[in-house]
Parts: structure tokens; C-alpha cells; sequence
């Protein structure tokens, strides 16, 4: 992977020439680089089978890594020349040219035609076949598969007769077991009060941990609240101790004591040291996926023997499969090309680097395509099964450069293949999708190993976890997932490009020696991190600076500093307590995405009001995403120059802006959504002079409707094809304004948040053909829902929350909504709902019941 790192350094290198650097001059080319680049291209595959191109390759990357600290550092010291008088910016420009003429010294030069001699010396030699040595791979015995019905059997009757505290299911990585008991743990769960699921890593903070139990208990985050609320469904104490020493036993050993331990800590375990493999299903997962690319309806003769080994190697892995499969699937569906593929992993075998089933995605990620590799690498800077979104990943890979514009497609369109192509290779795990694109995805535990073995073997980042002595020195990327810094050397960071915190509990503060130190930073991530209303001064000297994240921190104020971050393309303040941004994040000429909204905490609901943005604002003409800033009529004048906008909110709305929210909206022809706030829930919108762009899919609107004029409006947006969301907030719509939006035949997911005053709404024949989702909340007076046959045909998700008066019973015609998976009711009527879950024998209940009997949830 290490050619990805020299892909990055060519475009750093071209944008240093194309700017003052080339007044120093330079001998060293980028021609250098790309020959670099390719040379390691074509070495990685044999870095671990020989020695000596493992030494070629490590000298490489030595020196890849120094010209990129110099061109860092150049370009760090010219915009620290900015500041300043005249006498001293000479000075400074003076001590520039010994800088940048290190990059050209001899020492570098000397040494690149030194590792080209020892190439052109010594032949890369090819790695031997050992296409024999599959027989050594025998099965062993395994245990009978469990399947989900036995364990979850099991686990009622333990629970019921023998009133077991824990359960455990124990497995080696990539078995299936997690899949296993998430399926088991949705078809038990209906039978408790209160049920919960939480991952827990290996790195875990005790009140990291319990805020992730309140959160699906739903409840305000205290730890107090939580005893009392387990106390109320039997439990005498919960003591926060327990949750540490249990799952410390549970981590702490290995082998056969860690078995013990975990048998002695669960009053029943249920181990599976490894599943046995199931030949008919893994031949049938391994041909969906080997193919699924291909067009092939029968599987090749010539190819039966090879599909055997490889299935043979994986050893009825699921995980295993997955990667050979969509390996595979990448490759021409010849003899000769899964020969190929075959003698890699055969290769792999031989080299014993890591034993097991573990050298298949090992093969995986080795045949990624080079601009593939450093995005894949980020993934390892993640905690375990850590839930990221896809907005965030794009950002991070961006601004790192990893994102090269292609084929005319910006950026983001780039970036979004490159993630589909990861999830595609099985390598990353969809968690959540939205309208067709990967929402939330996470890195399989077994993936993850390797993926941290590699990205710290090829000092592109480290995980710091708090456990022993721990030096950042030569580290490219730093992940913090441990609030204990005292073990962290700081004071060595010069080498850092990026710096991640993971945990809640850590103090700003207490980084600033790194901060201090790592002058060449590209990516701060503080989101969730303890900022107590400032940021340390040293933030403000990171030039090179690109991506700041402060998402969810309780940051209130930004200084006027900010603006000598130049580079800056990423400034991420939602959900802070930041009320306006400083005048200067004018100047930020660079930034992309800015990202600011205000928690607003009122009873027991929150939202996100808006930022004040200073004037100037009309000069970040670069700007894709604007959310969300405070209306006023000078700001939406500087708005409307911003034409490339693709995410714009707008907060505290009147009718007195709706002119200069109209001339805005009609220049920004790449919109693609759009959130508009008013300045209270009894404000109307002026809609009916708004023209939204048809680029629009997604579509925010919080305020009151004008109900009168809503047929003229909406038929105003018919030529709006690509609109699939529509959220409405306290637009008080009732039964003779709603039927006007079934002329929206596209929307796929659409939600009423105290949005809806009728009594009775009905869903016509044929109305929205397209809807996916469907969510009413707080529609307090609403009593009666009917859905006639053939309406509502896609749904697959019915959510009705804190409606009291209509839940006595299910809507009339739900039968209907053959689609229809998932079912939530919410803060509704207990009684009723008691009585769902409890199946009662009467006969109003066994009608009810048979009513969403095709309903999975």
C-alpha cells in the first residue's frame, strides 16, 4: 500500500511548485515521484514473500516520508510569513530558501538513484508456487452449528428456570457470532420490559459505556436515572464497578483461561470455538457473491476444482468468503485469472505472517487498487465497531487528500465510489442505508486487525489505547481512544498529519503539548471532546490545517485566529454552543464545507437553531455545504453569490426575508437540500414566492403552511423529480390541506413532527406510490387513520409517536401495506400496546393481531 502514500505526496509536491516554491527552484521532479510511485506498485506484492524488496520498499518510504515533511514544512513556514512586519516576513522569506533547498540537497537524489541501482541489481524474484500444499489445510472436528431458534430456546429457559445474570456466546473472529445473537436478540427481546444493545470495545470508558445504555434504555443521561429505572424492573443495585470488573474479567485473559473466566463470570455460556461448516450454504454464498458482477447464470466447469480450494481455505468462515467472493467477482471469471488469485493466497500461506483464515482478506486488501488504499487505511483509526457516517468519511478522506477529481466528477462523486467499492469488496459493513447510498457502515473486527497491523507497519497511523509507554514519533495519524495521556510522549508530534479523540472524557487541555508539536497537522477531530468555551491557542498556528471537527463539543466562542487557517476546508461546529462565527471566517477562501448550528434545549426536546455569519460571507464562493446560519437580509444578499452550494439551512426566518431567500435560491442550480427554519412555530412561510432548484432531493421546512394556497403551491414543485425527503415541523396541516401533497408521487420518505392538527387522515388509492418511510409524531388530536387498498404500496417502515388519542387501535387498512416490515409505535397507548405484546386470547386482540401478522417487527 505504501504507493498510495507517494500518490498523496505528487499532488502536495504539484501544488507546492505551482505556488511561490517555484521561485526557489527544485530538482527534484515529479516524474521522480511517479517512477517512486509505480516501483512500489509493483513491489508490494512481493514486500513480505522477499527480504530484500522489503528493504527497497521500507527505504522508499523513509524517503517519501522526509521530502513530504519538507514540501509540509515549506509551505508552513511561507504562510507563517504572512504575519508580520516588512523586516521580519524578509527575514523569514531569507531562511525559506535553506528550507526548501533541503528538498533538493544531493542526500535525497543520492539516495533515490542508489535504491534505482539496487533495483536494476538485483531482479525482483517471484514468489514460489505452492499450488500442492492445500491438503496440508484439514478440517478439524468442529461443534454443531447452534442456530438462532435452539439459542434463543436456550436462553428464555435459562432465564426463566434458572435466573441467569449473563449469557455468552464465544467464537473466533469472523464465525458469525455477532450476526448470530443480534438475529437472537431481536426475536427475545418483545418478551422483556427492557432490553438493550450495547457493543463494548476493548478500550471501553466506563461512562462512555453507560451513556450508551441510557441512550437505548431512553433515558436522560445520569447514572442515577439508569440504577433507579433497572431497580424498577427487579434489579436491588446496578454499581458502576460491576460493569468495569465484569468486563474487565471478560478481556483480560487469553486461551483457555479467558474461556474459563468467561464460564465463571456467566452463570451460562454458550462457546463455539469454531462453526461448522455448512458445504452447501458456503458454495451457494460463495457463487452469489463470486458472480454477482459477472453476468453469469451457470458457474464455469473449468472453475469447479479452484472454487472448491478456495472454499476449502476459507474453512466455512462467513467473513472469509465474503472477501474471496468479491475478490473474485473484481476478476475476469477465467481459469487462469483465479489461478492467480489462488497462488497469492497460497503465497500468503507460506509466509505464516498471520495463520488461519486471516490471509484471505489479507489477499483482499493487498489487490485493492492504489487510490483505494489510504481510504482504507483511515478505516483503522476508528474504534471497534464504531458507527461512522458517510458525510464524515468523504470530509476526512477530502481534506486529506486522498480524493482526486475523474472522469468530470467532483470530489464528493469520486469519493462516494471509492466507499462503494470498499463495502463491494466486503471490507466495510453497511449498517444503515439511505435512498440507495451507504448512510452509516463499520470495519468487521477481523478486517480491523488488519487493517491496524498495516497502517502501523506503514507508519500511517496508530490507535493510542492508555496501555504502557507510548511514543508518537514518525507517526503520520494519531487516534486517541484512552483519556489517559500520562503514558503519551507529545512532545515528539512533528511527524503528524492528523489527529483524531474518540472518547468524551478527554480534555482538550491536556493536548496541548501535541498540538504545540505537530505544526504540519492537516485533520483535528475533537468531536464529543471536553472544549471548556475556547480552543488553545496552538490550533490557531496549524497552517497546514484542513479539516477541524467540533461537532458536539461545548466550544462558545471562536476567535478572530481562526482566519489564518487558510488552508482550512472543513469547519465542523453543530451542536455547540457557539452563537456567531468571528468576522474572519471570511478570509477562509478554501473552505468547503461549514457546518454550524446551536443546541437549543427546551423541555424535554432539543433542535439546532442557527449560527450568525458575519457579512463577507459572499467570498467563500467554493462553499458546498452552509448549515445552519441565522436569517438576515444582508446575509441572504451574500448568500445568493454562493452558486455552489449543494447543503444550505437557514434558521429564525420572516416574512419579511422571503425576497432575498427567493433571489438566493435562484442561483444555486446544484442544491440538493435544503432546511428552512422560521423564527417561531407560528411564523408562515411565504412558499408560494419560493422556486426551489429541481436538483433537490431532500427538503426541511419548519414552520406553518399556508393552507389556503397549498394546492397553488404544490403544484409549483411538480417539476421537483429528484425530491425523495420531506420533513415538516409545526406546518399545521389538517384533513383538507394534507391530500394536496399526494401530488408528490416521488417522495420515498416523509415525516410529520407536530405537523399534523386533523382528526382523521386518510391515504387515497395509488397516493405515494414511491413512500419507504412513513413517520407522524406528536399529532395529538388525531384519532383515526385509514389506508385504502393500493396506497402507500412501497412502504416498508410505519413509525406513529406521542399519538395518544389514535392508538386504541391499528390504523384501518394497514392489512394493506404488504411491504410493510417494521412497525413502531411509540409513547402511545400503553394498554393497547400491552395487549399486543402480551398476545391476549380475546378476540379483539386475535383481530388486531392478524391484521400485521406479515409484519416482521
Amino acid at each position: 500500500m505504501a504507493e498510495a502514500i507517494v500518490r498523496v505526496l505528487i499532488g502536495k509536491l504539484g501544488a507546492a511548485l505551482a505556488n511561490e516554491a517555484a521561485t526557489y527552484g527544485a530538482s527534484l521532479s515529479e516524474e521522480e515521484l511517479k517512477s517512486m510511485k509505480a516501483y512500489l506498485h509493483e513491489s508490494e506484492k512481493f514486500r513480505d514473500a522477499d527480504e530484500t524488496t522489503g528493504i527497497f520498499v521500507n527505504k522508499i518510504w523513509e524517503l517519501s516520508f522526509r521530502i513530504e515533511d519538507v514540501v509540509d514544512e515549506f509551505m508552513y513556514k511561507l504562510e507563517d510569513n504572512k504575519h508580520g512586519g516588512f523586516a521580519g516576513k524578509m527575514k523569514k522569506r531569507i531562511k525559506h530558501v535553506k528550507v526548501w533547498r533541503r528538498l533538493a540537497l544531493r542526500d535525497i537524489n543520492a539516495k533515490l538513484e542508489e535504491a534505482a541501482k539496487r533495483r536494476d541489481r538485483y531482479v525482483i524474484p517471484g514468489v514460489e508456487r505452492h499450488a500442492g500444499n492445500s491438503d496440508h489445510h484439514a478440517r478439524s472436528t468442529n461443534q454443531a452449528l447452534c442456530n438462532a431458534a435452539k439459542l434463543k430456546g436456550w436462553i428464555v429457559d435459562y432465564l426463566e428456570e434458572r435466573n441467569t445474570k449473563i449469557t455468552t456466546v464465544w467464537g473466533m473472529g469472523g464465525v458469525g457470532q455477532t450476526t448470530l445473537v443480534d438475529h437472537v436478540y431481536k426475536m427475545v427481546k418483545l418478551d422483556f420490559d427492557a432490553a438493550a444493545w450495547v457493543t463494548v470495545s476493548k478500550s471501553y470508558q466506563v461512562e462512555d459505556l453507560l451513556m450508551k445504555i441510557a441512550r437505548v434504555c431512553w433515558i436522560r443521561y445520569k447514572k442515577i436515572t439508569l440504577i433507579f429505572f433497572l431497580k424498577g424492573k427487579g434489579h436491588e443495585s446496578v454499581p458502576i464497578s460491576l460493569i468495569k470488573e465484569g468486563y474487565s474479567r471478560l478481556t483480560g485473559q487469553k486461551g483457555k483461561k479467558r474461556k474459563k473466566e468467561i464460564e465463571r463470570v456467566g452463570a451460562q455460556s454458550v462457546m463455539f470455538t469454531k462453526e461448522e461448516p455448512l458445504e452447501n450454504h458456503s458454495y451457494m454464498l460463495f457463487c452469489k457473491l463470486a458472480f454477482w458482477n459477472s453476468g453469469k447464470k451457470r458457474f464455469p466447469t473449468e472453475l469447479h476444482d479452484l472454487a472448491a480450494k478456495f472454499l476449502q481455505k476459507c474453512e466455512g468462515l462467513p467473513i472469509a468468503i465474503a472477501c474471496i467472493g468479491h475478490l473474485l467477482s473484481c476478476k475476469s471469471p477465467t481459469y487462469s485469472e483465479w489461478k492467480n488469485v489462488y497462488e497469492k493466497l497460497e503465497s500468503q500461506s507460506t509466509k505464516k505472517t498471520i495463520p488461519g483464515v486471516d490471509n484471505i482478506p489479507k489477499v483482499s486488501l493487498e489487490d485493492l487498487p492504489y487510490q483505494l488504499k489510504n481510504c482504507f487505511l483511515h478505516f483503522a483509526l476508528f474504534p471497534e465497531d464504531y458507527k461512522l457516517t458517510r458525510r464524515r468519511i468523504i470530509r476526512q478522506w477530502i481534506t486529506s487528500g486522498f480524493i482526486k477529481e475523474k472522469d468530470n466528477k467532483i470530489l464528493e462523486q469520486v469519493a462516494e465510489g471509492y466507499l462503494s467499492d470498499l463495502v463491494n469488496r466486503s471490507l466495510l459493513q453497511v449498517v444503515t442505508k439511505e435512498s440507495g447510498q451507504v448512510k452509516h457502515c463499520r470495519m468487521h473486527d477481523v478486517i480491523r486487525h488488519l487493517s491496524i497491523e498495516k497502517a502501523e507497519k506503514e507508519c500511517f497511523g496508530r490507535v493510542y489505547e492508555g496501555r504502557g509507554k507510548f511514543s508518537i514519533h514518525g507517526t503520520r495519524r494519531l487516534s486517541i481512544q484512552s483519556t489517559n495521556n500520562v503514558s503519551m510522549d507529545q512532545s515528539s508530534a512533528t511527524n503528524l498529519r492528523a489527529t483524531q479523540a474518540f472518547t468524551s472524557s478527554v480534555d482538550i487541555e491536556l493536548l496541548r503539548p501535541l498540538l504545540a508539536s505537530s505544526v504540519l497537522l492537516s485533520t483535528l477531530d475533537l468531536q464529543g471532546t471536553k472544549i471548556n468555551k475556547m480552543l488553545p491557542n496552538e490550533v490557531f498556528c496549524l497552517f497546514n490545517l484542513r479539516f477541524l471537527g467540533l461537532r458536539s463539543t461545548r466550544i462558545e466562542i471562536l476567535p478572530e485566529a481562526i482566519g489564518r487557517l487558510q488552508n482550512l476546508e472543513v469547519l465542523d461546529t453543530s451542536r455547540t454552543c457557539l452563537l456567531s462565527l468571528p468576522k474572519d471566517v471570511a478570509k477562509l477562501s478554501m473552505l468547503r464545507y461549514l457546518y454550524a448550528t446551536v443546541s437549543i434545549i427546551e423541555g424535554r426536546f432539543g433542535h439546532q437553531g442557527g449560527v450568525k455569519v458575519p457579512r463577507g460571507i459572499r467570498n467563500l464562493t467554493g462553499l458546498h455545504v452552509l448549515q445552519n446560519f441565522k436569517a438576515s437580509s444582508e446575509t441572504l444578499l451574500d448568500v445568493a453569490a454562493l452558486t455552489e452550494l449543494r447543503k444550505f439551512g437557514v434558521d429564525c426566518l420572516t416574512s419579511e426575508h422571503s425576497s432575498s431567500l427567493c433571489s438566493a435560491l435562484l442561483n444555486m442550480n446544484n442544491l440538493v437540500r435544503l432546511v428552512i427554519n422560521t423564527s417561531n412555530e407560528n411564523e408562515v412561510f411565504p412558499l408560494e414566492e419560493l422556486y426551489l432548484p429541481e436538483t433537490l432531493s431532500k427538503l426541511t421546512l419548519v414552520g406553518q403552511l399556508e393552507k389556503e394556497r397549498m394546492p397553488r403551491i404544490l403544484s409549483s414543485w411538480l417539476h421537483l423529480n429528484n425530491l425523495s425527503h420531506l420533513q415538516l415541523v409545526f406546518s399545521k396541516l389538517d384533513e383538507n390541506s394534507f391530500p394536496n401533497f399526494m401530488v408528490l408521487r416521488n417522495l420515498c420518505f416523509l415525516t410529520f413532527f407536530n405537523a399534523y392538527d386533523g382528526k382523521a387522515l386518510c391515504f387515497s388509492a395509488q397516493s405515494f406510490p414511491s413512500q419507504r418511510e412513513l413517520e407522524i409524531r406528536g399529532a395529538s388530536q388525531l384519532d383515526q387513520v385509514e389506508i385504502e387498498e393500493d396506497a402507500l404500496g412501497s412502504l416498508n417502515k410505519l413509525r406513529f409517536s406521542e399519538c395518544l388519542e389514535l392508538m386504541k387501535r391499528l390504523p384501518h387498512g394497514i392489512e394493506y401495506l404488504t411491504a410493510l416490515d417494521e412497525l413502531d409505535l411509540i409513547d402511545d397507548a400503553d394498554e393497547f400496546t400491552e395487549m399486543l405484546r402480551q398476545e391476549s386470547e380475546a378476540d379483539e386482540c386475535k383481530e388486531e393481531l392478524m391484521k400485521i401478522n406479515h409484519v416482521r417487527d
